[in-house]
């Protein structure tokens, strides 16, 4: 199973008011739980796809945190929010989303994680300049991995 089918699951039980979903398939199993009126909440279980993403974890969410001490003051980082192969552009041929003093807005994407085959856009999720990349072209992340530091304007 793939994370192509696991959101195909998730907009059937969102379609049909499922509250919850459970599948068990040789060493793979999985548990969707809904809680009401909230989005689907993962649930992962051992054996699963656990370690590709901690439970709570929202699919494609960049996590921002101040950077440790020793950085310049002022300075986020975009973290991964999962396990996969960092891509700077969409493609071989095209230019790279962003480099070193792009001003970049919360919606604008920074970087591709590949992750089970699918392409994840990461979006910036704050406001502000891009101070360093962190990561090289075509190189694995790991979960929480900083990525960039922003300058938030």
């Amino acid at each position: 199973m793939d994370l192509k089918d696991i959101k195909a699951i998730i907009d059937l039980m969102k379609k049909n008011s499922i509250a919850e979903f459970e599948m068990e398939k040789q060493d793979f199993k999985i548990r969707l739980k809904r809680q009401t009126g909230a989005a689907p909440a993962p649930q992962y279980e051992e054996g699963s796809v656990q370690g590709y993403l901690p439970p709570g974890t929202a699919l494609g969410m960049p996590t921002i945190l101040p950077p440790p001490s020793g950085s310049p003051a002022g300075e986020l980082e975009i973290k991964s929010p999962m396990i996969g192969t960092f891509y700077r552009a969409p493609s071989p041929e095209a230019a790279n989303y962003c480099e070193i003093g792009t001003e970049v807005s919360a919606d604008t994407v920074v970087c591709i994680i590949e992750a089970m085959k699918v392409m994840n856009e990461i979006k910036a999720e704050v406001r502000g300049i891009i101070t360093q990349v962190m990561v090289e072209n075509a190189k694995p992340v790991e979960f929480g991995q900083p990525m960039f530091k922003i300058r938030p304007i």
